[in-house]
C-alpha cells in the first residue's frame, strides 16, 4: 500500500458536537455553546455515527434553510466522510490525478450516463469505454468497510443494471468507496441486505468489475487522503 495521499483541503472545517438527527436530511449539532442545524446528503442509517457527543466536522453551505453541513464524525486516527458529494470530488481527484493504479489512462467522458431505467455515475473513457457505478461504504465492521447499511432497491437495480451491461459485452464496474479510516478490506453487509451480497456474487460471474478504495479526512491538516487505492474486496 502506498502511502496516504492528499486529495482535498476543507478549510472552514468546523469541529461540532453530535446532538441528535432531525431528520434524514438535518442533524442537530452543538459549535462553541450555540446548537444548530446541519444538512447532511447522506441518507444511509449511520447509526454508529450520528450520536449523542460523537465529535462531528462541518463546513459551510450557501442556500437552503442551514447553514452548515456535516461531512464527516470523529472515527478512530480520523474522520469518517459521510458525504457522497465530497466523495465523489475526492474520487474524481485521484482519478484524474492518476493515483488509482487499476484507471490509470481514464478520464470522465459523461457523469450519470442513463443505462436501462438507471443513471449510472460515470462513462469513463480510454481505449474503451467503462460505466461506473460508485457507492459509499461507511458502515464499519472491526478494520472493515461494509455497503450497505440499511436494505437498498436502488443499489440492487444499479447493480442489475452493471449486470445487464457486462451480458451485452459492455466493459462494467462498480467502486465502494470506503470512507473509513484504518480499513483493511470491503464486505458486502449480507445480513442487513442479503439481496446486494447475492447481486455482487452474480454480477462478478457476469464480468462485473468490482473494486473499492479507501480515503478518509485527516483532522488535524483537514485534508482528505487516499489511504489505499486498491482496498482488497472479499465477496
Amino acid at each position: 500500500m502506498v502511502s496516504s495521499l492528499d486529495l482535498l483541503t476543507l478549510e472552514d472545517l468546523v469541529e461540532c458536537e453530535i446532538i441528535k438527527r432531525i431528520n434524514r436530511f438535518v442533524v442537530e449539532v452543538e459549535t462553541g455553546s450555540a446548537r444548530i442545524l446541519a444538512s447532511i446528503n447522506n441518507t444511509g442509517r449511520l447509526e454508529d455515527f450520528l450520536v449523542k457527543g460523537r465529535t462531528g466536522y462541518c463546513i459551510g453551505k450557501e442556500g437552503g434553510k442551514t447553514r452548515y453541513k456535516l461531512v464527516a464524525v470523529r472515527d478512530k486516527e480520523g474522520g469518517a466522510i459521510l458525504d457522497t458529494n465530497l466523495q465523489m470530488k475526492a474520487f474524481e481527484r485521484a482519478l484524474k490525478n492518476e493515483y488509482i493504479p487499476w484507471l490509470s489512462g481514464y478520464r470522465i467522458s459523461k457523469r450519470n450516463p442513463r443505462v436501462g431505467g438507471s443513471r449510472l455515475d460515470y462513462l469513463l473513457d480510454n481505449e474503451d469505454k467503462l460505466y461506473v457505478e460508485v457507492k459509499s461504504a461507511v458502515l464499519r465492521v472491526g478494520n472493515e468497510a461494509s455497503y450497505p447499511d440499511c436494505p437498498t432497491e436502488r443499489g440492487r437495480r444499479h447493480i442489475m443494471e452493471l449486470i445487464d451491461l457486462a451480458r451485452k459485452g459492455e466493459r462494467a464496474m462498480i467502486i465502494f468507496i470506503a470512507g473509513l479510516p484504518g480499513v483493511r478490506s470491503f464486505i458486502p453487509a449480507r445480513w442487513i441486505d442479503a439481496r446486494i451480497a447475492e447481486l455482487l456474487k452474480e454480477a462478478r460471474e457476469a464480468g462485473v468489475e468490482i473494486k473499492a478504495l479507501s480515503m478518509h479526512l485527516n483532522t488535524d491538516r483537514k485534508v482528505i487522503v487516499l489511504e489505499n487505492p486498491d482496498l482488497p474486496v472479499r465477496i
